[in-house]
């Protein structure tokens, strides 16, 4: 019977790890790199950020998008303007300007400047090395979002060298999600 109910759940709701994305720290996705490579999508918000709440509540509950970047990619979340220490290619980022108490806009986290984040949100994708592959500034609806994700999880990205080549491959680009 118990097994049942386990099977009418899961076909009603999905299975768990398709109902969300599973996000990690930097610091945790580059240990993940180490045993499986595999790269990185990074989630670049603030607390005070609009933008970056609209990607939490409209893009990233997308059935689609979490099924993708959970597929291909160890996703990061990353407060621009938080505490957390992140070792990067040997070096310790912090955020040694940060004030506790202060309401709204802080210290910007010194791997934020380090990535040299335009703004908030900001999604950024790494290698299965670790290194940097591109910054993307700004709110992406999940149909926005599709062409980045794929482009760079097949490597297209590489390709794509030229303006020219980035505006042919967005016209011919068909989505799915």
């Amino acid at each position: 019977m118990k097994h049942l109910l386990l099977v009418a759940l899961l076909f009603v709701f999905g299975s768990v790890s398709a109902q969300s994305i599973n996000w990690m720290t930097m610091n945790e996705a580059l240990a993940a790199q180490k045993k499986e490579p595999k790269k990185i999508f990074m989630d670049v918000y603030t607390t005070w950020c609009g933008p970056c709440k609209l990607l939490d509540k409209n893009t990233f509950t997308d059935k689609n998008v979490i099924k993708f970047i959970n597929d291909n990619y160890y996703a990061v979340k990353f407060n621009g303007e938080g505490t957390e220490k992140i070792t990067y290619q040997d070096f310790t980022y912090t955020n040694p300007n940060y004030q506790e108490d202060r309401k709204g806009r802080n210290a910007t986290h010194f791997f934020a400047d380090a990535l040299k984040l335009r703004g908030y949100p900001s999604l950024v994708f790494f290698k299965e090395d670790g290194s940097l592959i591109q910054a993307i500034p700004g709110y992406k609806t999940p149909q926005q979002l599709e062409i980045y994700l794929k482009m760079i999880a097949n490597n297209d990205y590489a390709k794509l060298t030229t303006a020219e080549a980035w505006e042919t491959y967005q016209k011919n680009f068909k989505g799915t999600f």
